[in-house]
């Protein structure tokens, strides 16, 4: 006879050691241990008998156990092994919990650290926690469509921020090329998706390029009254053609004097490839004057709150801004510029060699190019010039103004 509700919560183990089997019909029945009722169903498959355990009483009703009965023989008739079926279902139900847009993006972040710094990974996550979870995060990757994304991003672009938009959306698409190659989706979702946000405007850095101009910043910057790293970090900012985040991370360890040489390591590069930067004499003689002071840490400009980090990437900038020097004339980032515009134009020094310097790409006559110790030392004697004619520049001595360009 069919089983009822009343019965199987009436039902006790009678103390065998395999049990009571109570059947309902179907060849499913109620399995009782002294452990639990288990739902149990018996069936031959290729000519082997089999059991599919359906689950536990009460969590699986009686009709909730007829449901799993009736599939199954269902799956028997088109020659379906039930247990397999299940297994299956069970695997594609983790996996689907384990590939949600959040658990993606968190592995592909994991997997390409090596590719990225630890500061610029921060802020990738940083954004997608704010932008991006919230919205899809708990989404199977493999269900997201293209108007999900068109959805997500006009609310990000709403806040009239394109620049934020645009990176957002960069980040999203590299999270399903990566999904794309594990084979966790079958299509990029953001195909497209960047060409209808608002563009990013090209942002410059404000830079003097005048020598005269240039000679007061450098003798407001030599009598500038601030902590040791602060001072050091301004004055070298013009000297050494790095960026800011290059220039703070900067570690002992990378740094050899006897070679006048800071060799600075891929991870670390806007390029993500090694980078060699020559020396000065008076380059040296300024990070000398710190190993007093940070030379037992990692970094030459460590944190004034911990050693362990390096300053804050604000402490040019409000060293120039604490100078009168506003952020539409003087950045740090705008040194660079600074560099490449008197050292090209002022001292005709090769722009080959400034551009390699200024870590950007430069080809060799094959197209290919050039490693990191390419010229090294005509690149050494450059630098050593630079340093030269900033000293100059500073004391007020030997100014050559920009020659005006006729058109």
């Amino acid at each position: 006879m069919a089983l009822t509700d009343t019965f199987i919560k009436k039902a006790k183990h009678s103390g065998k050691p395999a049990g009571d089997k109570h059947t309902d019909g179907g060849a499913m029945y109620l399995h009782v241990k002294a452990e639990g009722k288990y739902w149990r169903m018996a069936y031959r498959m290729h000519g082997k008998q089999k059991t599919l355990y359906i689950g536990v009483y009460p969590a699986v009703s009686l009709a909730q156990a007829r449901e799993v009965r009736k599939r199954a023989k269902e799956q028997l008739a088109q020659g379906i092994d039930p247990s397999t079926a299940k297994r299956e279902d069970k695997q594609a139900s983790t996996s689907a919990a384990q590939s949600t847009f959040e658990a993606v993006a968190l592995a592909w972040l994991k997997a390409t650290a090596h590719k990225r710094s630890e500061a610029t990974a921060a802020r990738i996550e940083r954004r997608l926690q704010i932008d991006v979870f919230p919205e899809i995060g708990r989404l199977p990757i493999a269900n997201i469509k293209p108007p999900t994304m068109r959805a997500m991003m006009d609310k990000v672009a709403a806040r009239g921020v394109a620049d934020t938009a645009q990176r957002v959306a960069n980040a999203c698409e590299l999270v399903f090329r990566y999904a794309v190659s594990r084979g966790l989706t079958e299509k990029d979702a953001t195909v497209g998706l960047r060409d209808t946000l608002p563009k990013t405007k090209k942002k410059h850095h404000a830079a003097i390029t005048e020598p005269l101009a240039l000679g007061a910043l450098l003798r407001a910057m030599h009598d500038y009254n601030g902590s040791p790293c602060t001072v050091a970090a301004l004055k070298l900012s013009p000297m050494l053609l790095v960026r800011p985040g290059e220039l703070r991370h900067m570690e002992w360890t990378e740094l050899d004097f006897d070679s006048a040489e800071w060799r600075i390591p891929g991870e670390k590069m806007k390029m993500r490839a090694d980078h060699i930067v020559p020396l000065s004499t008076q380059t040296i003689e300024l990070l000398r004057s710190l190993q007093p002071l940070t030379g037992a840490g990692q970094y030459v400009f460590s944190s004034l709150r911990t050693g362990a980090r390096p300053m804050s990437e604000n402490t040019v900038n409000a060293a120039l801004r604490g100078m009168g020097y506003t952020k539409e004339v003087q950045t740090a980032h705008g040194f660079r510029a600074t560099a490449r515009t008197i050292m090209d134009e002022v001292l005709s020094e090769r722009v080959d060699l400034i551009e390699h310097q200024l870590a950007h790409t430069v080809k060799d006559a094959n197209g290919r190019a050039y490693n990191r110790t390419a010229h090294l030392p005509a690149r050494q004697q450059m630098m050593q010039r630079w340093a030269d004619y900033l000293d100059r520049l500073r004391v007020g001595a030997e100014v050559i103004p920009l020659a005006v360009k006729m058109a």
